[in-house]
């Protein structure tokens, strides 16, 4: 992860921190944790051995803006819908996949140069993540808040920008060459980092365990705005089992806090 990019997400995060404290709002922190399986060119589509070996791991730091409760008069807001239903969530997150082909096309009775080909690529992709979720409770914050040991289910939507890191290589050798690469991943590789918007949405539940503490537990979906996030994107025009952009399923747990 850059620098720089990690400076001005942490500055981010403050900003949005101190800039929305002027309205009254009050804040609750979190870290989350848990098991992404990444969705992209290598392995089969709609393969279990494939989602269950693409699979790594994501980490996250996570901010909420509650607009029910006032943090500095120890006080509720206006009782109105939108300040009873919604949160709004910051994050800064990190996950990282190791990939490889499964599936079919590897399977070990296959004998052929292009099944060699696949066996022998290797890939990784690391993405650092930074965005904003709406978070809808059904049910009322206020009365989950009051009451140890309830329970509040919700659903999310928002964006993230990301900057990812891909690698792409061979067993046997350098990439782009007739010994390593099957024809249709030619000149359809990189290492080359970029950045991306992507898309998210979730749903989960948080858990009372104290006044000032929750338990969350979340699915998340992330769609990204490109097909360069594993390092792999073979021409989508003939390959059309390669047409679909890089996508994740993270399944995270996390602990919230609430600063008074």
């Amino acid at each position: 992860m850059p620098k720089k990019f990690i400076l001005t997400a942490v500055l981010f995060l403050a900003f949005a921190g101190s800039t929305f404290a002027q309205f009254g709002f009050s804040h609750e922190i979190g870290a989350i944790i848990g098991p992404v399986a990444f969705q992209s060119d290598y392995g089969e589509r709609h393969n279990f051995e494939t989602n269950a070996g693409n699979t790594g791991y994501g980490i996250g730091l996570i901010h909420y803006l509650n607009f029910s409760y006032k943090a500095e008069c120890n006080c509720y807001t206006p009782e109105t819908y939108f300040n009873d239903h919604f949160k709004l969530r910051s994050e800064l997150s990190y996950n990282k996949t190791e990939l490889q082909h499964f599936g079919r096309w590897v399977d070990k009775k296959r004998t052929s140069l292009m099944a060699e080909q696949l066996r022998a690529m290797r890939g990784s992709t690391a993405v650092t993540n930074i965005g904003m979720q709406l978070e809808y409770f059904p049910l009322s914050i206020r009365d989950f808040t009051a009451t140890l040991g309830s329970w509040a289910p919700f659903i999310s939507l928002g964006g993230q920008f990301s900057f990812y890191d891909p690698e792409a290589y061979s067993t046997l050798g350098p990439l782009n060459t007739p010994i390593s690469t099957p024809i249709k991943y030619y000149n359809a590789t990189t290492n080359q980092g970029g950045t991306v918007w992507s898309i998210v949405g979730s749903v989960g539940t948080r858990y009372k365990l104290t006044e000032l503490s929750d338990l969350m537990i979340d699915l998340r979906w992330q769609y990204y705005f490109s097909n360069w996030v594993d390092g792999l994107n073979p021409d989508p025009a003939v390959y059309l089992e390669n047409r679909a952009n890089d996508w994740n399923v993270w399944l995270n747990v996390g602990y919230i806090y609430y600063l008074q």
